[in-house]
């Protein structure tokens, strides 16, 4: 897992559930082709122009809905660097600590971030930077237990590590 990278901001609303970031119809596809449809009813082009290490940054009570393992699984496939939001389902980010796929809480990030923008995320500080406007924007930081697991690309790793 790295400790710092750079990626472009794509923005989503708040109550963004599960069966929004895996839609139904697909769950029963094998990974590579059901993450193509990663996000589709809020965006149809998210899962063919994401990038490596790309950031998003939500509104609140993300990944809400059922707790489909698959929403945080399809986004650590399509190799998003982290998922910014001002607040996450529970489940959710249990779910996305246990598989390595980076979660910040800030209650800023939305309004400090538009679509494009170009962040600088270093999970070791627990610091994002906005490269686009030079804003810092403020994240809580991670617990040195959750970073430990993020580090060692998830729960697993973490005790076969051990």
């Amino acid at each position: 897992m790295k400790k710092r990278f750079k990626g472009k901001v794509w923005r989503f609303n708040d109550n963004i559930n599960t069966d929004v970031i895996t839609p139904g119809k697909y769950e029963n596809l094998p990974m590579p082709e059901m993450s193509l449809h990663c996000l589709e009813p809020v965006n149809p082009d998210f899962a063919g122009c994401v990038a490596e290490d790309d950031i998003l940054v939500v509104g609140e009570n993300f990944g809400c809905g059922s707790a489909r393992e698959i929403a945080p699984q399809a986004l650590k496939y399509l190799k998003i660097g982290a998922v910014i939001a001002k607040s996450f389902s529970r489940t959710f980010f249990r779910n996305s600590v246990a598989i390595g796929l980076p979660v910040l809480i800030s209650e800023k990030a939305a309004a400090l971030t538009s679509a494009g923008d170009k962040l600088e995320v270093d999970l070791e500080h627990s610091t994002v930077i906005n490269i686009s406007s030079g804003v810092k924007i403020p994240v809580e930081p991670l617990d040195e237990l959750l970073y430990g697991i993020l580090m060692n690309g998830g729960i697993f790793s973490s005790f076969r590590n051990t």
